[in-house]
């Protein structure tokens, strides 16, 4: 095979079968291998052609365009995962973008909330009265409690909660599975929800598989809608909105994990992330809120 745009469907088919990428995910590898090839094409080349004086052009060219850094390194990361394919399928005796470093932007830290502020997020929610404030303090407490990303959450089912009441059943990216455990606090605020779940029901849809269903055209709360309802609570716990997202609770709950002692490969595991790279990030966060408290806690650090 030496047609890079066969090389594409096949990696793409690759990425589907294999890996059980998302949708998604295959439509931005697409995206990104199109640009590639393009710039090769003006070249003369394509991607089975290519040379790794032609990959580092192509990479200097993507910091040319003024593209966000996480684009860039996107579509990066996107060639050299396609051409460790091809050097894997016998396609190719060389990887042309092995030796090619990418710029180093520094990857910024994810933002997160201090353990005060996730207690007063938590607080606001469940204050909001009837069972609107059930639902949303329940949903506050299980990203908070499992970490979980707000599509995972927004798309559990009652099912999910049936192996076991102290564990979650989850299916993350790819379509992978993973148990999320529940604290007692997080299985209490289940329960409450649980008893006024039926309010949430479309008419006629007393069958509704979803744990947090809706009267949309979705059939449950969508993760925009969650987030609205999470801002409203910021407000009133005194949290800047701008700070508050369904993905910072996330963050917040491998930060404060890490803080206690956590493992770095548990928490790899609760989190679902395929590799520990991505997990590592946390690290540094972690440091920063240590190195804040030496600062400010330790007597010599008090002096000017």
């Amino acid at each position: 095979m030496s047609d890079g745009s066969g090389w594409t469907e096949a990696f793409l088919e690759m990425m589907a079968v294999e890996r059980a990428a998302a949708r998604n995910t295959l439509t931005a590898y697409a995206k990104d291998l199109a640009d590639a090839q393009g710039f090769l094409h003006a070249r003369g080349l394509d991607l089975a052609s290519a040379q790794a004086a032609d990959i580092e052009a192509y990479f200097s060219f993507l910091g040319a365009r003024g593209l966000a850094a996480s684009t860039a390194a996107r579509r990066r990361a996107s060639l050299r995962q396609f051409y460790r394919f091809a050097l894997g399928e016998g396609w190719r005796a060389d990887d042309p973008s092995r030796r090619v470093d990418a710029p180093k932007h520094g990857r910024p830290l994810p933002k997160t909330l201090s353990r005060a502020e996730v207690d007063a997020l938590i607080a606001a929610a469940a204050s909001i009265d009837g069972a609107q404030g059930l639902r949303l303090g329940c949903m506050v407490e299980l990203l908070y409690a499992s970490g979980l990303r707000v599509s995972e959450l927004t798309a559990l089912t009652l099912a999910a909660l049936a192996r076991d009441p102290a564990y979650l059943m989850v299916v993350g990216k790819g379509g992978k599975e993973r148990l999320a455990p529940l604290n007692a606090t997080a299985r209490k605020a289940i329960k409450a929800y649980l008893a006024v779940r039926p309010q949430f029901l479309p008419k006629g849809d007393a069958a509704n598989p979803w744990l947090f269903p809706s009267r949309g055209k979705a059939r449950r709360l969508t993760p925009r809608r969650f987030a609205q309802l999470l801002d409203e609570a910021a407000r009133t716990a005194g949290v800047d909105p701008a700070r508050v997202s369904p993905h910072v609770l996330r963050h917040a709950f491998a930060t404060h994990l890490l803080e206690g002692g956590a493992d770095l490969r548990v928490l790899q595991t609760l989190l679902g992330h395929a590799d520990i790279a991505t997990t590592q990030i946390y690290t540094h966060v972690a440091g920063e809120r240590l190195a804040e408290v030496v600062r400010t806690k330790h007597p010599l650090g008090k002096k000017p």
